[in-house]
């Protein structure tokens, strides 16, 4: 209940809140960024302009305003807005607020936004607790995640509701952020200025979270307090406390990005590295390879992708790589960090310089597809075990070794199957050599187009 005092207890309260509370804008048209989500035209700006809003997760990192969202949505909502902390409430909390909502309806005609941050920290009781009033409309759901919805959150609760997500800030929007802050009344309202340097390393430190952007911000600005008023570039006369790259840096000694080992931070930079190796990328892998030893991923995880990797993408193109991934595994499991860092990084350029086939994966895939959906295929009888009787009345086997190149024309697939039917070279590497090899043994003359068939 509001009293005389409240809006003084509330100027206290908001003057001494860090500057990335004091910054959160109160409207769409102040609200930064995430334009796919809830710019012009959106599901979710029509609904908030309109006051039709059905329940909604908001899915995202940190510091890409999802709670600020949810405020601008009170704030513009003729509705009842409450919140619930996913981390100290219980099923009772949510059931009291799911009869009060619906008193409330009923009594006066107003609806209630249930607004729950962090969601997933609900088990699956409190979720469920929250289906019947959801379906029915008592409340409007509100949730707020860092976590994948589609793996967190109960699934009748999802499909009661609209999942938006929202996306790390750009460049452009923090800086748009930090310059605002620098001149707002509620921010640092002019006394700083900061030139483009140092915006530029707070815009990159910051990694597109705003709330981690206005705390650097801050915390520099408290790092130049000391520093002499300059005279502000195209404000003549016009003097500010400089902001400078080495007080952002002096704010900022150690950057840590963000990578939860159980997150989708986690899958998206593993995905990353695989990828940036299968490219050909020796710059990107290391880059995503650091991402991770610097989180301090398992080294024996990221050496295990490595020598999958070698197989998968490189295979017989060079079938060295997978011997240089089994070593760094080994390192890994001896060595340790921090020195291991430097035989994963060896393995990885490894990957990324050596040639490149999936001729492994498809053959063997084809194989057990063949194994799978074509029947039971007899052994050639040249080809069964001579140790039965009658194995005597079996075909003759042709031992390749008995002739000169240690190869001989036989068949070794059962009928119906040919020769090229799962294994195909990709054209690279020591795989293409042997195969025109091979080739060489079997007709007498290098292989021609088309000739995979034969192989």
């Amino acid at each position: 209940m509001e009293t005389l005092f409240t809006a003084i207890e509330q100027r206290q309260a908001t003057a001494n809140a860090p500057l990335a509370a004091r910054m959160r804008p109160t409207t769409l048209e102040e609200y930064v960024g995430q334009r796919k989500a809830v710019g012009p035209g959106s599901w979710l700006a029509r609904a908030i302009e309109h006051d039709a809003l059905s329940s909604v997760i908001l899915y995202g990192p940190a510091g890409t305003g999802k709670t600020t969202l949810a405020r601008i949505i009170a704030a513009h909502t003729k509705s009842e807005f409450v919140e619930v902390s996913a981390v100290t409430g219980t099923v009772k909390d949510l059931r009291r607020e799911i009869d009060d909502a619906e008193r409330r309806l009923l009594a006066f005609d107003k609806r209630t936004i249930l607004f729950i941050d962090e969601i997933h920290r609900f088990n699956r009781a409190q979720q469920d607790a929250l289906l019947h009033a959801v379906e029915n409309r008592t409340v409007v759901l509100i949730g707020a995640t860092t976590e994948n919805p589609y793996f967190e959150v109960n699934s009748a609760l999802l499909s009661r509701s609209r999942v938006v997500e929202l996306e790390h800030l750009s460049k452009d929007d923090i800086e748009t952020l930090v310059r605002r802050a620098l001149e707002a009344p509620q921010g640092l309202a002019g006394a700083y200025w900061a030139d483009d340097e140092a915006v530029e390393a707070i815009c990159m430190l910051s990694a597109g979270d705003a709330r981690a952007a206005l705390t650097s911000l801050e915390l520099a600005s408290q790092m130049a307090s000391d520093n002499e008023p300059v005279e502000v570039p195209d404000r003549p006369g016009e003097k500010r406390i400089p902001i400078t790259l080495a007080d952002v840096e002096t704010a900022n000694p150690r950057t840590g990005l963000t990578y939860d080992k159980h997150g989708d931070m986690h899958y998206d930079v593993i995905s990353a590295f695989i990828k940036s190796m299968r490219g050909s990328d020796p710059d990107a892998a290391v880059y995503w390879l650091a991402r991770m030893i610097d989180a301090g991923e398992d080294p024996k995880f990221i050496a295990r992708r490595i020598m999958i990797a070698a197989s998968e993408d490189i295979g017989n193109a060079d079938p060295q790589a997978l011997l240089v991934a089994e070593a760094a595994f080994k390192a890994t499991e001896v060595i340790g960090y921090p020195e291991c860092r430097i035989n994963l990084a060896q393995a990885a350029i490894y990957n990324a310089l050596a040639p490149k086939s999936n001729a492994c994966e498809a053959a063997i895939d084809a194989a057990l597809a063949a194994v799978r959906s074509g029947g039971l295929r007899e052994v050639p009888s040249h080809l069964r075990d001579r140790h039965r009787p009658g194995s005597d009345e079996y075909g003759p086997y042709k031992y390749p070794h008995d002739y000169p190149s240690g190869w001989v024309e036989q068949r070794y697939l059962p009928e119906g199957l040919e020769r090229g039917a799962f294994w195909k070279p990709a054209g690279r590497g020591w795989e293409e050599w042997r195969f025109e090899q091979s080739q060489r043994d079997r007709t007498g003359r290098s292989p021609e187009v088309g000739d995979e068939g034969e192989a």
